[in-house]
């Protein structure tokens, strides 16, 4: 007679491979789980987002219930499951103090209760039960069968029929939102590419063994075969020497002769399931209980036992070699960017992947001294261990990128920040190849001028580049970028971290912070945009944090106590009139005073600019100098509104020129107001990106502006070629002229002159 595991397995088996709906043959399936196993009801609840188990089936509680009973993960005997992935069995469910009754099920009439995880890559995805109206001592033999229907059952849940699967997806927010997750640094370095997961998946097609005899054989002929390949393993002369790797490998010959964990899956094939389907549902229990351990020492334990048990599936598969790990990511395999992701991983499976390919490693657990780590740092690829729950917050070929410097991983970002990043990249790559001579000598001009030339910033990954660089300072770290990374708006503490380490990473050399600049083009992925004809000039920048200010002093606050001691400039960004940065700069103040009545440590000093971007403050320039402690034109924002044209318009953006009779005016008059009332001023902007334009601008009298980083080797060499005092007198002859463009002209007298442009 066959086992009544055996038979519930097949009988299942056969109502899931019907040709009814996905709802209907779950019907089906409760009905046939309560006949077999004699009990009065049998309820499947599946997972639904916001961690809450909805009932999908019941046999035996009441129909009207389906769809509408549920029970948040922990509430109750069934959320109870839910939440500790561990069955219960319960003779008297009433008086078990997690019990909750919901009157609309009817469950009043049943005493007992059992109930098992559904488990799919060892998450819960929903969950069974059933219930007797007696007092009944549900066996340690039930349990095992109702488990092992229930990873039977996680096929019908997961294969986008009953629900999307993107539903049984766990993130962090939203699942679509950009994410940031912190790690350690097991080796510097950046990477921007899409993500391949490291974590083999075998599509387990047949669950049910036809012949149980020679599914026992097969498993025994797989084990055998991976204790041989362990044994030639440790053969090889890379691992041969003793270390902290041959002792890992030694464990995990150990862990591969433990009885109970052969015998765990040789029972699993008695009950009825393949060879594969059983090695599968053991390393499902595994994960599960992972989640449940703290220990360091058995958490490794474990994870040593589910490589074991992934390393079996392979060889009861026939893929012999780890490459078998790239199973459904070949089409990503051939992108050149890879960022490989990893619960945990050694050397050998490392060097699997074609190492021109990898740019970057990231780990859920290790450490810097592990094998891999050592061989990635040798290898030059960038390493962020102990990056927690990552592999459920991503999926293969998504976008990521890879801060090992800052110990950062960044998902899903945009790409605005994704250009930012390969922007760092380039930079890397320039400075090693041109100016890097230039790196230790002063931006002084041929007749012995000072200019003052710094980087903009936005990542704390562009900081460096101070240093590497030989920039002055931070003309604008645009604080905006650290909250696009993210899906969801960063609290005080989290900024005041990222401000700290940009102070600390500049070595005392100035940063100036500019508020927070969002709007318009720059979209908060978790911020409701607004519907506005004209993005550009509607409601961004200082006008969302004058409109809410909470935002604006929590930002501040956060830039103050990261300061404490050390100078601290602020620029408010989109001032159109004076009012506006009287109001940001009360919004400071306030926040200074209350740092000082909670004697904290306060900056050495604090600085109050504006960016100048929006005409009408030209207006009252007068009267915005007696406030303000510096000025940085934003040239971008500023060129856009003096036209009425808008620069992201591809049939607008190069129609006017920086270097025109309007802008040159305009940006001479802003030098003359400044120099008379003594104000610090710069210019931040793609004006002054360019040698050619960067000249301009010193001959019209700036004396600090702000660029990319990659920009400041070109620049510098421009400067160090350049007699300031002929320039200023042949700029003087231009601001009257009338034609479309004078970088002709400007050209002609860098050529005349000699100087690097």
């Amino acid at each position: 007679m066959m086992p009544v595991s055996r038979q519930l397995l097949a009988r299942v088996r056969d109502v899931m491979a019907g040709a009814d709906e996905a709802q209907q043959r779950l019907n089906k399936i409760v009905s046939v789980i309560a006949a077999d196993m004699v009990t009065e009801v049998c309820s499947v609840y599946v997972i639904r987002p916001g961690e809450v188990l909805e009932l999908f089936a019941t046999k035996g509680l009441n129909e009207s219930a389906v769809h509408n009973t549920r029970l948040r993960v922990g509430e109750g005997l069934i959320g109870m499951v839910g939440a500790q992935a561990r069955p219960i069995a319960l003779a008297d469910a009433a008086s078990h103090p997690d019990f909750v009754l919901r009157p609309e099920t009817g469950e009043e009439l049943y005493q007992s209760l059992m109930g098992v995880p559904v488990l799919r890559g060892g998450r819960v995805i929903g969950v069974i039960s059933v219930q007797n109206r007696i007092r009944r001592n549900y066996s340690d033999e039930e349990i095992e069968v109702l488990e092992t229907v229930a990873m039977v059952l996680a096929e019908l849940i997961s294969g986008g029929e009953l629900i999307d699967r993107a539903e049984l997806m766990p993130a962090d927010g939203n699942a679509l939102l950009p994410l940031r997750i912190g790690g350690l640094t097991f080796n510097p370095g950046l990477g921007v590419g899409v993500a391949v997961l490291h974590e083999p998946k075998f599509n387990v097609t047949s669950l049910v063994a036809e012949d149980v005899d020679f599914e026992h054989e097969r498993l025994k002929i797989a084990v055998s075969e991976m204790h041989g390949a362990l044994d030639d393993m440790m053969k090889k002369t890379d691992l041969a020497a003793s270390g902290e790797h041959r002792e890992v490998l030694e464990t995990y010959q150990m862990i591969s002769e433990d009885t109970g964990w052969f015998n765990r899956i040789d029972e699993a094939v008695s009950s009825g399931l393949t060879a594969e389907a059983a090695v599968q549902k053991i390393n499902n229990d595994i994960r599960a209980r992972m989640n449940q351990v703290t220990d360091s020492y058995l958490r490794e334990r474990i994870l040593d036992l589910e490589d074991l048990s992934t390393r079996l599936l392979q060889h009861l598969s026939g893929s012999k070699a780890l490459k078998g790990s790239l199973a459904g990511n070949e089409t990503y395999y051939d992108v050149n960017n890879l960022v490989l992701i990893a619960r945990n991983m050694g050397p050998a499976q490392l060097l699997d992947y074609e190492r021109s390919k990898l740019v970057g490693l990231v780990l859920e657990e290790g450490s810097p001294t592990a094998h891999v780590s050592i061989v990635a740092r040798a290898l030059d690829i960038p390493v962020v261990g102990q990056a927690r729950n990552i592999l459920n917050q991503i999926e293969t070929g998504e976008p990521i990128i890879i801060d090992g410097t800052n110990a950062q991983v960044f998902i899903r970002p945009g790409e605005e920040v994704c250009e930012r990043f390969r922007n760092s990249a380039r930079v890397r790559a320039e400075r090693k190849a041109s100016y890097s001579q230039l790196r230790d000598m002063e931006s002084v001009t041929k007749d012995g001028i000072h200019i003052n030339l710094n980087i903009n910033a936005g990542l704390l990954i562009d900081v460096p580049y101070l240093h590497d660089t030989g920039a002055d300072g931070v003309g604008l770290y645009r604080t905006e970028v650290p909250f696009m990374v993210r899906s969801e708006f960063p609290d005080v503490k989290a900024q005041r971290e990222i401000y700290t380490k940009v102070f600390e990473q500049s070595s005392n050399k100035p940063v100036t912070f500019r508020t927070l600049d969002v709007g318009s083009d720059k979209i908060l992925p978790y911020w409701n945009a607004q519907d506005e004809a004209n993005p550009a000039m509607g409601w961004r920048a200082i006008r969302i944090s004058l409109d809410r200010p909470m935002i604006m002093r929590r930002q501040l606050r956060a830039l103050i106590q990261a300061a404490e001691g050390r100078d601290l400039s602020v620029m408010f960004p989109m001032i159109a009139e004076v009012s506006e940065f009287d109001k940001a700069r009360s919004l400071l103040q306030r926040e200074l005073k209350r740092e000082i009545e909670r004697g904290r440590n306060i900056p050495k000093s604090v600085r109050a600019g504006v960016m100048l971007e929006v005409p009408s403050l030209l207006f009252q320039l007068p009267v915005l100098l007696e406030r303000v402690d510096f000025v940085s034109v934003g040239s971008n924002d500023l060129c856009q509104f003096l036209f009425a044209a808008d620069r992201g318009n591809p049939r607008l953006s190069k129609r006017y020129d920086t270097l025109s009779p309007p802008v040159l005016s305009m940006l001479r008059d802003i030098v003359l107001h400044c120099d008379g009332a003594g104000v610090d001023l710069s210019l931040c902007g793609e004006m002054a990106a360019e040698p050619l334009d960067a000249m301009a601008l010193i001959g019209i009298g700036f004396r600090s502006i702000s660029v990319q980083p990659s920009a400041v080797g070109p620049i510098k060499a421009m400067i160090r070629s350049l007699r300031v005092k002929p320039l200023g007198q042949y700029m003087n002859t231009l601001y009257g002229l009338s034609q479309h463009s004078l970088r002709g002209n400007i050209l002609s007298f860098a050529k005349d002159q000699g100087v690097r442009v």
